[in-house]
């Protein structure tokens, strides 16, 4: 063994490489079964599994152009990156893009732009945007809540994101005066750092689960009770990513305090059930809906993806005939989100943003009821044209997923569900979430949430109007395709969106049940 060793000393540097390699084609050749490349192409082939894995960060980099790559070209990462580290977000030598392009939107500008009058609250704050309708105003709750921000966080779970994001959107939103939903996976501690929230649950019941898997009102009761900063709540019938099928949360994900929170075990695959326990028919949604409402105080909500239309119209009906029914809608689109789910649903099931939103207003429109309810859209919003799109066919809010992530520092890497996000976002690794400075995170997305809303009111100046409120559907043209190039929302949708009551900007202000507005420390 000692001649052995003393041998081995004196050989060259390239010698010990030869060696290494002749060890792993002996492995590929001899002894691995899995890989037909690896076994006919020894070594070699380790470079080609090496290469595939690097593919999605070597196109994103270096061979996908400016408006090539999906879901988030490098254009709309780059704006969202610039305004939440409030650098030169602008751009030079006019647009690169088609603008004869298929679905490609415009802004229509009035030839005199909308002034600010003396003592406006935009004049001192050109960020200020609250939401123009009060949710559970016309059902009479006890708790109404006027959003004090019109672009908000929308549903991503603690264990689908890690604790540092969480912390960093909550006290994002607390800085810029939006609202944080919570996302299936209940309210942590890292959701209770000052900032509004809404909490929300699906087939789960995180937070507010009994021991046999069932929804608990008595404990429903008692986190509203113990958590003020809760301003309504949001049940989750389906999501965009995955309608139709519960959430997932891989096992690599879980940690003994998620396990905690949410009531499940460790290391395990925690797979919510596609339907509710709590109620089997849109009567029993209804009235679960009253029953939380009355227990609470809070408004309360749903959200779902949008395909068929036959149960939406029954709850129209029922709403129409009874008075009673949801505070709010969530439409969330079919774009995808930030959890994981099978291509099959992420891909093809349930309409994109546009088609399923136009859907229902329209079914509610029918039925004189646009004015009982918020409307949310959710669904690649969070850019000021495509906000403005959205209020014009009806929106009244928009919460934002993705867009909220790239804020504070997702890289669209896109191994959300594999727990080794490289940005730390979305990953339970203490290594990699660990590299989120928290307050400075929080200040970018509360930066990139001021741009967004300084840069709607911009277009909506433009536009002639005070607020994004007043947005109709003549105020946008789209291109459509063969018959005609281009033409307005109204004419592409077939209806126009109902006028918001709206009596100024200042009555926003100055509304009692308006949200946290902006921690100015």
């Amino acid at each position: 063994m000692n001649e052995l060793l003393e041998t081995l000393g004196y050989l060259p540097w390239w010698a010990y490489l030869l060696i290494f390699l002749a060890l792993v084609a002996f492995w590929d050749i001899f002894i691995q079964r899995k890989h037909t490349i690896k076994h006919n192409f020894p070594i070699v082939g380790h470079l080609r599994y090496w290469l595939e894995s690097i593919g999605p960060e070597m196109r994103q980099y270096f061979v996908a152009n400016n408006r090539e790559e999906l879901p988030f070209n490098r254009i709309e990462r780059g704006w969202i990156y610039a305004s939440a580290k409030n650098e030169n977000n602008y751009e030079g030598f006019g647009t690169d893009r088609d603008i004869y392009a298929h679905q490609h939107l415009f802004v229509k500008n009035a030839m005199l732009a909308y002034q600010l009058p003396a003592g406006h609250p935009n004049t001192t704050d050109p960020y200020f945007l609250p939401c123009a309708k009060v949710m559970g105003a016309y059902h009479k709750r006890k708790k109404p809540f006027r959003p004090a921000s019109i672009i908000n966080v929308s549903a991503m779970s603690f264990g689908s994101l890690s604790a540092a994001a969480v912390e960093a959107m909550n006290n994002g939103v607390l800085k810029s005066g939006a609202y944080h939903n919570t996302g299936e996976g209940g309210l942590s501690p890292y959701h209770k750092k000052g900032g509004d929230v809404i909490f929300h649950f699906g087939t789960g019941y995180f937070g507010v689960r009994s021991e046999d898997g069932n929804f608990s009102m008595e404990k429903m009761k008692k986190l509203t009770a113990e958590n003020p900063q809760i301003k309504a709540i949001e049940i989750k019938l389906s999501q965009g990513a995955k309608p139709g099928k519960g959430g997932v949360l891989p096992g690599a994900k879980i940690t003994p305090e998620i396990a905690e929170i949410r009531g499940v075990q460790v290391g395990k695959d925690v797979l919510s059930p596609s339907t509710h326990k709590a109620f089997n028919t849109i009567e029993e949604l209804v009235v679960l809906i009253e029953e939380i409402a009355n227990e609470t105080g809070l408004p309360v909500g749903i959200k779902g993806a949008i395909g068929k239309l036959s149960q939406w119209e029954e709850l129209a009906d029922l709403m129409k005939k009874t008075g009673k029914g949801p505070d709010f809608i969530t439409v969330d689109g079919g774009e995808g989100g930030t959890g994981a789910a099978p291509p099959s649903f992420a891909d093809h099931v349930s309409l994109p943003f546009s088609y399923g939103f136009t859907a229902i207003y329209r079914l509610f429109q029918e039925r004189g009821l646009t004015q009982h309810i918020v409307f949310i859209g959710s669904g690649k919003l969070g850019f000021p044209a495509k906000a403005a799109m959205a209020f014009a066919m009806g929106v009244d809010v928009i919460n934002v997923a993705r867009e909220a992530m790239m804020s504070i520092g997702c890289i669209q890497a896109q191994v959300c569900h594999t727990n080794r996000c490289p940005a730390g976002v979305a990953t339970q690794s203490k290594w990699l979430q660990s590299g989120i400075n928290v307050p400075l995170k929080s200040d970018r997305l509360a930066q990139y949430f001021k741009t967004f809303r300084k840069e709607l009111l911009e277009i909506t100046h433009a536009a002639g109007y005070e607020h994004p409120c007043q947005f109709n559907m003549e105020d946008v043209q789209v291109n459509v395709d063969d018959d005609y190039l281009s033409s307005d929302l109204r004419r592409v949708y077939r209806y126009q969106k109902d006028q918001v009551p709206f009596n100024g900007m200042a009555s926003l202000k100055s509304c009692e049940y308006l949200g946290t507005l902006p921690n100015k420390s």
